[in-house]
């Protein structure tokens, strides 16, 4: 664990209890999220208060969010794993 209190409450949200969003957000907050701006630092918050049904079926590319913030950060998470999702 990290000795940041932020980077400690980031990656509990992180944890979302369903292994399919734990494997993509969890490394990308360990391995990313420190280089990221400002900016997409706020989107990775805003998308972890986003339903975990949502999230599943972002990731899972069933969907699309209305929210171009989340469409950002979704975005930057799965070019990680596998590019374009465009």
């Amino acid at each position: 664990m990290n000795s940041d209190p932020e980077f400690n409450r980031l990656f509990w949200h992180s944890r979302r209890g369903m292994l399919e969003l734990d494997v993509l957000l969890v490394p990308f907050l360990k391995e990313a999220y420190a280089d990221l701006g400002d900016a997409d630092k706020a989107r990775f918050e805003k998308l972890l208060s986003c339903e975990d049904a949502d999230m599943f079926q972002w990731f899972m590319r069933q969907s699309r969010p209305q929210d171009p913030d989340i469409v950002r950060i979704v975005t930057m998470i799965l070019d990680r794993v596998q590019p374009s999702y465009d």
